[in-house]
């Protein structure tokens, strides 16, 4: 086999798909890249079983056959080459050489039959959604995915997709997230949870233009194809949780704040917040303002801003990583919070207007609150 190919495209492939190369496997196939000619090109694949992700290249070749290269090995090598396009050339008994100008590799490689097959997904008509929205939906939700072992389905964002809707969920016991929008679909209801280690991997491959994506699903997998790549992902099994029934029917108080001037004064607090301890962050909403409080071993500290309050006053405890996480995922100069008065009530985050987002955080007990 030997393939003749454009230096830059080559490593800039590999570098995408290398993002589903196995760090550390048993199986040494699986932290490398396999690579076969085909009728079109070449083929590139990385997979570590749960998550694989190929594409397509345009290159002269001769000869028909593959190879599977150590990742990290191969993708070093492309980055140090100097001329513009790069020869590899592998025997039968995969010793490959990988030549560009005067620079030139000898490694020795697996045979691509050792590499394992990814699953095959046949399923109906694709959802095509815009790359851009779809990318900014994750990242206003991912965060509060869980990383609790026990809870695999919840290691997950849930789609819900409905003709003109798409909304997708993430919660991990403490805090929900919720990002809905229209979109141009008219097909089946479907639900289905992907984990958020795929669509970390989506997203770094997604454009923030006007590309589009498809998703094509069967029961037990789902194949992003987007940019000339094509990542192929299980889906997470199990019961999610039945969140409407979490999120309170009414609100006591309602708060709306300027969504900068909020995270800035969580960040005044926290160089006194340890993680380690979970040190409440104190919230009080009265007088037409927020005021916070931290009060830690390491000191205290205080700050308040400005709001607009409707309601009787509020006063609970938060973490404040959750909050500064829900509303840095705000797209939005100002949102309004909705509050209850019992101590274990959540708080609740809207948007000014509509519904395309919401967050639900759950209070930490005060120091001083009894029972």
């Amino acid at each position: 086999m030997k393939i003749i190919c454009n230096t830059v495209a080559l490593t800039d492939a590999c570098n995408n798909v290398q993002r589903a190369v196995a760090a550390k496997s048993v199986n040494p196939a699986l932290e490398g890249i396999c690579i076969k000619t085909t009728e079109q090109g070449i083929e590139l694949c990385g997979y570590d079983l749960e998550v694989g992700i190929t594409t397509m290249l345009d290159a002269g070749k001769a000869g028909e056959g593959g190879i599977i290269l150590n990742a990290k090995t191969f993708c070093d090598m492309l980055r140090r080459l100097p001329a513009e396009n790069v020869t590899i050339e592998a025997d039968d008994k995969q010793r490959c050489t990988i030549k560009s100008g005067d620079t030139e590799y000898h490694i020795t490689g697996m045979a691509q039959d050792e590499y394992p097959d990814l699953p095959y997904v046949m399923g109906g008509s694709p959802v095509v959604l815009p790359q851009a929205v779809l990318k900014n939906m994750i990242r206003q939700v991912i965060f509060a995915v869980s990383t609790d072992e026990s809870k695999t389905v919840h290691r997950g964002v849930k789609f819900e997709i409905a003709p003109g809707h798409l909304s997708l969920i993430a919660l991990d016991g403490y805090r929900l997230a919720i990002r809905r929008e229209e979109v141009e679909y008219s097909g089946d209801e479907m639900t289905f949870v992907v984990p958020a280690k795929t669509l970390s991997e989506v997203i770094k491959i997604m454009d923030d233009e006007d590309g589009y994506l498809s998703l094509n699903l069967d029961g037990k997998h789902i194949v992003f194809g987007l940019n000339g790549y094509q990542i192929v992902s299980r889906l997470l099994e199990g019961h999610f949780l039945d969140y409407g029934s979490a999120i309170p029917k009414q609100f006591e108080t309602e708060v709306k704040v300027s969504t900068r001037d909020f995270i800035e004064s969580i960040d005044r607090m926290t160089p006194l917040i340890n993680e380690k301890f979970k040190t409440p962050l104190r919230c009080v909403f009265a007088d037409q303002s927020l005021n916070l409080y931290s009060n830690t071993t390491l000191g205290s500290a205080s700050d308040r801003i400005d709001a607009v309050i409707t309601g009787p006053d509020v006063e609970k405890g938060f973490n404040s990583r959750y909050l500064s996480e829900a509303f840095r995922a705000i797209d939005s100069d100002e949102a309004l919070i909705r509050l209850n008065t019992q101590a274990v009530s959540p708080a609740c985050v809207f948007p000014i207007s509509g519904d395309s987002f919401f967050y639900m955080i759950l209070p930490v007990r005060l120091p001083n609150e009894n029972g």
